[in-house]
């Protein structure tokens, strides 16, 4: 998942008017909304149930999330971080993940079990960062959360098209991907717990160091 648009100030955003981070079509945001537009596509073509439509959503679903590259290297590029694509990239990346194992699970291919954890995970990060940006912490990406990614982004394109592909058998390497991605998520959600009461406890001390200086 993406973890660009990180700065909102106009210089930032390459920009000297304030207005540049409200900017709505800017090419990063436009790929972003490309991301949900694709979304009922996987689903609309998971519900078909056959081998053709399977692949078909296969493909959309890692068309989709090439554009997750895409987005974050433009806005580093051109400096166009804006207000929408902070909030809507993150959530596209949810969106597509979220439903497309809903999908899975919904067409035999995955356990609910395996669902709700991969989904609370997402929630619990979710509101951490939350909770995090309000104290004023910042959680940085850790390895094992980009690799949770990485092969979450193939098992799950791999489970949809289920059949051998040119002698391979994807959805069994699926599988071993998505376990490893289960995995991964767990370790990377109990790292970003102590990361944040890590850091959290390093503000408060500085803090009280700070306000006893003032006091004295």
């Amino acid at each position: 998942m993406s973890t660009t648009h990180e700065d909102p100030s106009p210089a930032a955003t390459g920009s000297d008017s304030p207005s540049a981070e409200f900017s709505f079509t800017t090419t990063p945001n436009l790929l972003t909304m490309l991301r949900m537009a694709l979304v009922p596509v996987v689903v609309a073509l998971l519900y078909q149930r056959t081998p053709t439509a399977d692949l078909a959503a296969a493909l959309v679903f890692g068309a989709a999330s090439i554009t997750d590259y895409f987005d974050g290297y433009l806005a580093r590029v051109q400096k166009s971080v804006s207000v929408y694509g902070k909030l809507m990239d993150p959530l596209a990346d949810k969106f597509l993940v979220v439903s497309s194992l809903i999908m899975l699970q919904e067409i035999g291919r995955l356990h609910a079990v395996v669902v709700m954890v991969l989904v609370c995970r997402e929630l619990a990060i979710t509101g951490l960062r939350a909770l995090a940006s309000a104290e004023g912490v910042i959680l940085s990406a850790s390895p094992s959360a980009k690799w949770k990614t990485a092969t979450q982004m193939v098992a799950i394109p791999f489970m949809m098209a289920k059949d051998p592909l040119f002698g391979i058998p994807i959805y069994p390497i699926g599988q071993v991907l998505l376990a490893i991605s289960i995995a991964l998520s767990v370790g990377s959600a109990v790292a970003y717990v102590v990361e944040f009461f890590k850091k959290l406890k390093l503000i408060r001390a500085i803090g009280r160091k700070l306000k006893g200086q003032r006091s004295g």
